[in-house]
């Protein structure tokens, strides 16, 4: 691992979406599609919030296969990361928010001239975490209720289906931590959960040099979680550098909806 470890309960901000003191939220993963790791302390509602963890099966005859997911929660857009996975015909999954959607019609549209390489995911409407009770994780808002957590996930579609005429098929929340009663909820309410098994970024928080060896690290079956909504942060070069080294190795990058 990198000097710019994560370590999960000193982060008190969500760098992804405010400036951060350069602590990290969560450190690689590499469990399979079920795992959950728990998080402490107990949320407000008696559940101890978990990550869950998503991999691709490597049994289809794809060639060392992996998926890019891009979240992007509120903020800006960064066009040459899109510009380099135009260039280099690398497909990616964006989970985007309601929010970002009112203020990035023009980056909307250039994702969505390339439907073969870019599929949407539903963020949530609010970018609000989806844990139970009253608290803030990583100085986002939770759901706090079970209504307000379907709230978030339905409105949130909806939003993605008003702009773009297509409908999402994987959610993923705000933190990407869940209360467990929420998850078969979330799959009842029409997604599934997009977990991942390699944090690319940490959130944007991270060195253009620390987020291109942490993805070029990723093995067969990751998914690797990144941003795409800090333009003016050096992370996002790190992502496409470390998608390059992928490119070169051979890597064969596939959609969550073409794999799972």
């Amino acid at each position: 691992m990198d000097s710019e470890n994560n370590q999960r309960d000193g982060a008190r901000v969500c760098p992804c979406c405010t400036v951060s003191t350069g602590i990290n939220r969560r450190s690689v993963l590499g469990f399979a599609a079920t795992a959950m790791v728990p998080f402490s302390p107990a949320s407000a509602a008696g559940e101890n919030p978990v990550e869950p963890a998503l991999t691709l099966p490597i049994d289809r005859g794809i060639a060392s296969p992996v998926a890019l997911t891009l979240d992007a929660c509120s903020g800006g857009f960064d066009g040459h990361l899109l510009q380099a996975l135009i260039d280099w015909m690398v497909p990616a999954t964006i989970f985007v928010t309601g929010l970002w959607l009112a203020h990035n019609r023009q980056a909307l549209a250039q994702i969505m001239a390339h439907p073969r390489l870019f599929h949407l995911g539903n963020h949530g409407a609010l970018h609000q975490a989806m844990v139970l009770g009253d608290r803030l994780i990583y100085g986002q808002k939770t759901v706090g209720t079970v209504e307000a957590a379907r709230q978030e996930v339905l409105e949130g579609g909806r939003l993605i289906e008003q702009a773009t005429g297509v409908t999402p098929r994987w959610f993923r929340g705000a933190t990407a931590l869940y209360s467990p009663s929420l998850l078969p909820m979330i799959e009842a309410w029409g997604y599934r959960v997009a977990g991942y098994s390699l944090n690319g970024d940490a959130g944007a928080s991270l060195s253009a040099q620390s987020v291109a060896a942490r993805i070029g690290r990723a093995k067969a079956g990751d998914v690797i979680i990144a941003h795409i909504n800090q333009p003016h942060r050096s992370s996002g070069a790190g992502v496409v550098a470390g998608v390059k080294r992928l490119v070169d190795q051979g890597f064969t990058f596939t959609l969550l909806d073409s794999t799972v």
